[in-house]
């Protein structure tokens, strides 16, 4: 007769996490997803600061592929049930006026450019 055994299992969960802003970057052996909030910060003598919290998540090539399959099964299933994603008009708007804001600077720099460079 086989002798049963207990195991306790203990999880520690971290804490939550937002994030705004993800890359992704890998090499032969890993993957490694890096979420950060970005967040802009004004303290109370007028200083301007930018604050980046970030968590990286190391995967192997792998498990990678894994989440994303689970990750666009996630995606099929919200967009069945509550609609496709689509982008923001804010980050339309935003990415709008970025262009114009580079069109801007390329044709100012254009305009000051003299035989010398």
């Amino acid at each position: 007769m086989k002798e049963e055994k207990q195991i306790n299992l203990r999880v520690k969960d971290g804490d939550q996490f937002y994030s705004n802003e993800t890359t992704i970057n890998f090499g032969p052996v890993e993957f490694v997803l890096d979420f950060r909030c970005v967040t802009h910060i004004q303290d109370v003598a007028e200083n301007r600061s930018i604050l980046i919290r970030h968590n990286a998540v190391i995967l192997t090539p792998y498990h990678a592929k894994s989440f994303l399959q689970v990750l666009n099964k996630a995606i099929v299933d919200y967009e069945n049930r509550f609609g496709e994603i689509k982008k923001p008009g804010e980050i339309k708007k935003a990415e709008d006026l970025i262009k114009k804001e580079r069109k801007k600077l390329e044709k100012d720099k254009e305009d000051n450019e003299t035989y010398f460079g």
